[in-house]
């Protein structure tokens, strides 16, 4: 993909992290996509703790360590061009996996908090079979969703396992928000697993990591 494809968005100039297996040698890949005022290298240390021989771990770096501005429940206009710079950069992640030969049904997509949003929505934008999502504490973005902005065409995601982790009372991601992503996704055709934790709050807690490993684990078995 070239400079041209790519755009020049906020995000286009930062460095990819990676960690896990080379990915010269993997045979899967996790694209991995951190909160507000976050890393990509913490994202890389996360991956770390759920990932297996054969597994690379791609993970974007957002300028100034923030995707959008305003909360993702704002209007999507109020997040540009740091949405879409965003998406772009999980583009690119996913581009230097199939580059080296790994097919998107064994890339994973993996976020937290406004990386779980930007997951989300990519998931839902470009629709196809994937090795899966995990959205720890996100859903997809706007003030607002409308199923048939998701829905045109018949969208197809093709059996992709998702997993929506988050708390009931998560001060940023909205109940109701995860429950609207989990309908939209299957909709789509996902596997969706879908778990809300009682006063959990904003973070990642044990039985999410479990879960998640399990889904990475799946991406190297035959």
């Amino acid at each position: 993909m070239s400079a041209d494809d790519r755009g020049d968005g906020p995000h286009q100039d930062q460095q990819l992290a990676t960690g896990g297996t080379d990915l010269e040698d993997a045979t899967a890949a996790l694209v991995l996509t951190h909160g507000r005022g976050a890393t990509a290298q913490g994202m890389i240390q996360l991956a770390d703790e759920v990932g297996r021989e054969g597994v690379a771990f791609l993970a974007p770096q957002a300028a100034r360590q923030t995707w959008y501005p305003n909360s993702f429940l704002a209007p999507v206009e109020r997040n540009e061009p740091g949405r879409s710079s965003g998406l772009q950069a999980i583009s690119d992640a996913i581009g230097e996996a199939t580059d080296a030969g790994i097919p998107i049904e064994r890339i994973m997509l993996i976020g937290f908090s406004q990386g779980a949003c930007l997951a989300s929505e990519y998931l839902a934008r470009n629709p196809r079979r994937y090795g899966g999502l995990a959205a720890l504490s996100g859903g997809l973005i706007g003030e607002d969703i409308d199923p048939d902005d998701y829905l045109e065409n018949d969208p197809d995601l093709e059996g992709t396992p998702v997993f929506l982790g988050c708390s009931d009372v998560d001060p940023h991601i909205p109940e109701e928000r995860v429950h609207e992503t989990a309908d939209v996704l299957e909709s789509m055709h996902a596997d969706v697993t879908k778990r809300l934790y009682e006063g959990m709050g904003h973070g990642i807690n044990e039985d999410e990591m479990a879960f998640v490993s399990e889904m990475v684990a799946e991406l190297v078995e035959d």
